[in-house]
């Protein structure tokens, strides 16, 4: 899978100055963006964050739209795009009938006779764990299976786009870490341009060589998926991956804003010693969450007076530390970081 931004060949899928608008206001701009063939891009956003709006715009479904989608250095229709792109979306479609004829479907309704409909499905019956499952009614199927079946469907046509619309949502642990592996054999050989939108960080490392963040209908930050999750660029994308606590020069005494993830942050009971090498501030306990295996701190850091206060959490392994778990609402504590848990933030 292709990690790098430098294109020797058009990309196969590519799309210029893309906007959207929505009730008079522009809900997605993207100047540009480029997915060569084999590439899975994942793109990551909140929910309202115009993750779907830019899958319909690439599919050039009816939106008020404009700017232009490229097929392989080509500007191109919607009648071009339609036989050339497949999408998968969060609750799949499954049809009156057996699995083999769902799977089957979006060949038939391209024309192909029922035997070579079936000839070039069926292999990916076998290829996504379904084909013990042919003769069953697609109706009767768990969510996983149904997800399964509708990624059989869109790979047999063979596109040249897959467009996947978080299709893990709503899968338990299993059955998405499962699907996942799956998935990511079939990308790791595929001959076409992935676009996979989902919130959630885990799957874009996962199934993705670059990752882009969109935020408010903006691609804030686009590169590869190791250095978006780990080094974002703004307190938003920091936010979106996980980098929820912010520290600002008021709070921390250095130069610049810094970000943390919860699971790095420790919480010090006043007179405890601080972890070696580790970024200080002081704070307020609100409250001590239990979380099964897990407990969540959360606190305020104040910087200074007249300064508003900063939420930050903690999550630590197990049970909370007994002298902290011991401190009432309000209780003086300190939160600690180590320097390299801690990102700097570029803007």
């Amino acid at each position: 899978m292709s990690t790098g931004t430098s294109l020797a060949a058009p990309a196969r899928l590519a799309c210029r100055d893309l906007v959207v608008r929505a009730g008079g206001h522009v809900v997605l701009d993207v100047p540009c963006l480029d997915v060569p063939t084999g590439e899975t891009l994942a793109v990551l956003g909140p929910n309202g964050s115009g993750k779907s709006t830019l899958l319909r715009a690439l599919a050039m479904l009816p939106q008020d739209r404009s700017g232009s989608v490229v097929l392989d250095g080509e500007a191109v229709g919607r009648r071009e795009v339609r036989p050339a792109v497949a999408a998968v979306l969060q609750r799949p479609v499954v049809q009156r009938g057996s699995v083999r004829h769902n799977v089957a479907a979006a060949l038939l309704l391209r024309g192909r006779s029922r035997a070579a409909a079936h000839r070039l499905s069926d292999p990916w019956m076998l290829r996504l764990g379904v084909d013990h499952l042919a003769e069953r009614d697609a109706r009767s199927l768990s969510g996983g299976e149904r997800q399964r079946v509708a990624l059989a469907r869109a790979l047999a046509v063979g596109p040249r786009v897959l467009l996947l619309d978080e299709p893990f949502a709503g899968l338990d642990a299993t059955t998405r870490s499962d699907l996942v592996a799956d998935l990511r054999d079939v990308l790791d050989d595929a001959d076409m341009a992935t676009v996979l939108v989902t919130h959630d960080r885990d799957e874009a490392a996962a199934l993705a060589g670059r990752t882009g963040l969109l935020v408010a209908g903006t691609l804030r930050q686009v590169g590869p998926t190791t250095g978006v999750l780990d080094h974002p660029a703004d307190v938003d994308c920091a936010r979106l991956v996980g980098y929820v606590d912010v520290l600002a020069p008021a709070v921390t005494g250095l130069a610049r804003t810094v970000v943390a993830r919860p699971e790095h942050a420790v919480a010090v009971a006043p007179g405890a010693p601080a972890p070696d090498d580790a970024v200080v501030v002081e704070a307020r306990l609100v409250r001590t969450v239990p979380l099964g295996g897990i407990t969540r701190v959360d606190v305020v850091a104040g910087p200074t007076a007249g300064e508003p206060e900063v939420p930050l959490s903690c999550l630590v392994a197990g049970d909370a530390p007994q002298a902290v778990r011991a401190l009432p609402v309000g209780a003086a504590l300190h939160i600690a970081v180590r320097r390299r848990h801690l990102r700097e933030l570029r803007t």
